[in-house]
């Protein structure tokens, strides 16, 4: 059985214990009025496994690059890219449509951009007559030429309206960057857009990126540049790629270093957003471990940032639990390791330990 392992932290181990003991106990209590009711709960014991020689860890496919493409200009958005539908109609283009680098995706309204354009090129015309016959000039040489530079800047002031006006000019039209597919439309026609106002979001998964996080222990195993093979659930086979980036250092709440393994996707197979697996070897001998479930942990009443679980005293449905202190090793899927603290067999609450006290008595739901 493949086991996956990585490091979780205490935030993230309560999550997920809350979340699956807020859905078991719906509808548990359902005691007659008036007879005091025990917490359900479920009990197991602790298992051993083979933490094996290498970890496999859960990955996040992610585009090779994607971005927000916004517009620079003010105004009504005139027109969206028209392309042919399965039924051979013309729509705008949307979410899923690919686009090659280049492609006008939309348009403002450029009339006003053209009117402020041709005043700016009147302007420098008229600017251009004026200095060249000498006009407004006087018989002083020194005003005169005084006049003479204050033309010649008009004449580069007028230049630069005419080049600022085109500009803006070309700035009507939204572009895609690079060739990809739409991930998102955020705008329609006739709609007032403005500059920072996304239009678009477009996807480059030409190449994926793997993402994945690795503890620290993990890491002198990890190797910029080192071949990796990638499996997904959703689409069968093996796809091969590299490393191509580490994180320098860990995130502070997760305590994992992310790691990108890029992969060619030029049939586009991988999908954003699916999981995949990686497997690293990490040198370790096989050995066995002692693990719980991630929903039997609990935080501890005497230590700020310690774990325990609750024990079991008895046999029967209804048994009493004591809060016992241990020490948590790495992950492996929805196990996690205890390194100290409990023995094999030992009997512990495996759901609904969150909403259980110290030496309550509980019922066993089987």
């Amino acid at each position: 059985m493949t086991q996956r392992s990585g490091a979780l932290s205490g935030a993230a181990i309560l999550l997920a214990v809350s979340l699956v003991s807020a859905g078991f106990l719906t509808g548990c209590r359902k005691d007659a009025v008036g007879t005091p009711s025990l917490t359900p709960v479920r009990i197991g014991e602790v298992q051993t496994i083979d933490s094996g020689s290498s970890n496999t860890y859960s990955a996040n496919i992610q585009p090779y690059q994607q971005v927000e493409l916004a517009f620079k200009s003010n105004g009504y958005l005139a027109s969206i890219r028209q392309v042919r539908d399965a039924t051979g109609k013309m729509r705008n283009i949307d979410q899923g449509d690919w686009v090659t680098k280049g492609t006008v995706l939309a348009t403002v309204s450029e009339d006003d951009y053209k009117e402020k354009l041709q005043q700016a090129k009147l302007s420098f015309d008229r600017m251009s007559v004026l200095y060249k016959n000498g006009a407004a000039t006087v018989t002083d040489y020194d005003n005169t030429r005084a006049e003479m530079q204050d033309g010649a800047a008009s004449i580069e002031s007028a230049k630069a309206s005419v080049s600022e006006a085109q500009i803006a000019l070309g700035y009507c039209q939204l572009r895609a960057p690079f060739n990809g597919w739409i991930v998102k439309r955020n705008v329609d026609e006739g709609q007032l857009v403005g500059p920072a106002t996304a239009g678009f979001v477009i996807s480059d998964v030409r190449s994926v990126k793997a993402v994945f996080g690795v503890p620290d222990i993990a890491m002198e195993h990890i190797r910029l540049g080192s071949p990796e093979t990638i499996t997904t659930d959703a689409v069968p086979g093996n796809f091969e790629g590299h490393v191509t980036s580490i994180s320098p250092s860990a995130d502070p709440k997760s305590r994992v270093y992310s790691v990108e393994v890029t992969l060619p996707n030029g049939d586009n197979r991988l999908k954003a957003g699916m999981i995949a697996s990686i497997t690293i070897n990490s040198g370790a001998e096989k050995k066995r471990v002692n693990v719980i479930p991630l929903t039997a942990v609990v935080r501890s009443l005497t230590r700020p940032n310690g774990f325990a679980v609750f024990l079991v005293d008895g046999t029967g449905d209804t048994v009493k639990v004591h809060q016992h202190e241990i020490e948590l090793g790495p992950t492996y899927g929805n196990l996690i390791a205890v390194e100290e603290g409990l023995k094999p067999g030992d009997r512990i609450v495996t759901t609904g330990a969150s909403l259980v006290k110290e030496g309550e008595l509980v019922r066993n739901i089987q």
